[in-house]
């Protein structure tokens, strides 16, 4: 298994498992597969109301706690210093976890300095193994610096050919975080004739093309799925990689264009 190092040393695995819309009785099976398959990654969100499910199936799998890593978020009706350490505890009471792996501000908000000073103060308590945020461009990440104790270690944001996001990627590269993708398969829209061409010549699909893009260009991944021929294709990406030229083709199919609200005009 791929990993990424965070600034304090912590591993994160480079695939996970996004949990985005998979109904709380329905996520514990769907991660019991994921990690027969391999995956030992599993992202949720307090927003995505599957946290117990997502905890159910972590302890269904067998798997030892340890080697699961698990990231979930504050969301933004929870932003604010005391209202963040209730929300975690909300978190970590519904996963029924003794810890948390990773655990980011969901979205960019007004509140975002009194918020991440909860999230350092979780992990100077050792409640969570890192910290991070979602969704922030550079300027929201400039703004949190002013005042954070501790760089976040991660930003997690949408990703993908359609929308490559190069300047923020260099960015945040440059400052030693971790980007994490999600929506890397741009929601199925992978009907694009530089895709098929790659896929045909490894033997792979455009969907694990995409995916091992993002593991060539350094990044975590979150691909979602429920099906599992689809959680296998997904973590079948290992025994292949792509040259230059072809990272750059993919590089090419950028159109700025987001299947997700922009951060700068949410309104949630």
């Amino acid at each position: 298994m791929i990993t990424r190092k965070l600034l304090n040393g912590v591993e994160i695995p480079a695939i996970g498992l996004g949990t985005w819309k998979i109904p709380n009785d329905e996520v514990a099976d769907v991660i019991v597969e994921a990690i027969k398959i391999g995956y030992r990654h599993i992202d949720t969100a307090a927003v995505y109301k599957n946290e117990q499910g997502v905890g159910e199936g972590i302890r269904k799998s067998g798997i030892d706690r340890s080697e699961i890593f698990v990231t979930t978020k504050v969301w933004n009706d929870d932003q604010g210093f005391l209202t963040t350490l209730k929300a975690f505890d909300k978190s970590l009471e519904r996963l029924g976890l003794e810890y948390i792996d990773l655990y980011l501000i969901h979205w960019p908000k007004p509140l975002n300095a009194e918020t991440w000073r909860a999230l350092e103060q979780l992990y100077n308590q050792g409640k969570v193994r890192a910290i991070g945020v979602s969704n922030f461009h550079p300027h929201h990440f400039d703004n949190l610096l002013l005042t954070a104790k501790i760089k976040p270690m991660i930003n997690q944001f949408e990703l993908h050919p359609k929308l490559t996001q190069e300047t923020s990627v260099l960015y945040y590269q440059n400052q030693g975080v971790v980007v994490e993708s999600w929506s890397p398969l741009m929601r199925g829209q992978l009907d694009s004739v530089i895709l098929h061409d790659i896929a045909q010549k490894y033997g792979k699909t455009p969907a694990q093309v995409v995916l091992r893009w993002n593991i060539e260009k350094g990044f975590v991944t979150i691909p979602k799925t429920v099906k599992k021929e689809r959680l296998i294709e997904n973590f079948s990406i290992f025994d292949f990689q792509l040259n230059e030229d072809d990272i750059h083709r993919i590089d090419s199919m950028n159109i700025n264009h987001r299947t997700g609200p922009d951060p700068d005009l949410i309104t949630f």
